[in-house]
């Protein structure tokens, strides 16, 4: 157990920390953003193969033709690596900031709870900068293959597959770069739970944060519109870090112990004035209410009347 000087020179530690974190956190759910529409952009005007034009060397006879339908793609790609480059340095910068943001909250949820994962931390670190350095490679590798093959004089099918996906940059990129976003939405879940767990962050956070974690699998990278839920996220825990939240901060941060939410029981209690103590009068819209701070740690529980039965 932390004594008062302890936990009042940690909570002005976090004070400052807030204060510093609080625009790049926002700004980083902005770049999120930024990011997903200025790779859209350029992949939306990617040239297509249709299929009658993909069978018409084998209708016609020819095994291995020698210029690859899917030519003009690559091509396309090499003329455009700047923009895509540019999406995944944007990229790279909004996965900083959410190392960052997350390896805060980290520090305050352990202490205000030591059982907090150990192994949540290098998880962030290693899918967060994984997802940062592998995101930027891919794009600078796709970049030097695919202006071999447009300034080169073979464009066959194998020509296309070797500027594409094969070759051993391609292969090592590739897989490197689905991993870290696997690592870094395990860690970001990790740290979600164990920080509502103390009331750091309310429980729609929380949600919104899982489905942030789901967002930046490598299967959903695609879906230009999903990139909204991270984006909002991250703005979300920048007004928190700012002290501008919709509700005010969460009571854990000013008294530097765990301050775990009221259980959906407890605050039915509370409406129904059955004597539940959870902190503070309950919402009627059923938002989070955190319950007065706790030096032990676990929520306030509902108060048994005093006295026996009546004779």
């Amino acid at each position: 157990m932390a004594s008062a000087s302890e936990i009042s020179k940690q909570v002005a530690y976090e004070s400052e920390r807030r204060a510093r974190l609080g625009v790049p956190a926002a700004a980083g759910g902005v770049l999120f953003l930024i990011s997903a529409i200025l790779t859209n952009a350029v992949i939306s005007a990617l040239p297509s193969v249709g299929l009658l034009q993909g069978l018409r060397p084998a209708l016609q006879g020819i095994a291995k033709p020698a210029r690859s339908a899917r030519a003009e793609e690559v091509k396309y790609l090499s003329h455009h690596a700047f923009g895509l480059i540019a999406g995944s340095v944007l990229e790279a910068v909004a996965a900083i900031a959410l190392t960052l943001v997350l390896l805060f909250l980290l520090s305050a949820t352990r202490f205000r709870r030591a059982e907090t994962p150990r192994a949540a931390g290098p998880l962030v670190i290693a899918g967060g900068v994984g997802l940062a350095v592998f995101g930027i490679a891919s794009q600078v590798v796709r970049a030097i293959q695919t202006h071999k093959f447009a300034t080169g004089h073979d464009f066959s099918e194998a020509a296309v597959e070797h500027a594409l996906t094969k070759g051993a940059a391609n292969l090592a990129i590739g897989y490197l770069g689905l991993l870290a976003p696997l690592v870094l939405a395990l860690g970001l879940v990790m740290v979600l739970l164990s920080a509502t767990r103390v009331g750091l962050i309310t429980r729609w956070q929380r949600g919104l944060g899982i489905a942030t974690a789901v967002v930046i699998l490598p299967l959903f990278a695609g879906i230009f519109y999903l990139q909204l839920v991270p984006a909002a996220w991250m703005v979300s825990v920048g007004f928190l870090f700012l002290g501008r939240l919709p509700g005010g901060d969460p009571p854990t941060w000013a008294s530097g112990v765990a301050c775990p939410w009221p259980s959906p029981a407890e605050v039915r209690a509370a409406k129904e004035g059955t004597g539940a103590d959870v902190g503070a009068t309950a919402p009627t819209d059923g938002a989070d209410v955190a319950p007065a701070p706790s030096t032990n740690g676990r929520s306030s529980r509902k108060r048994r009347r005093k006295g026996g039965a009546r004779s």
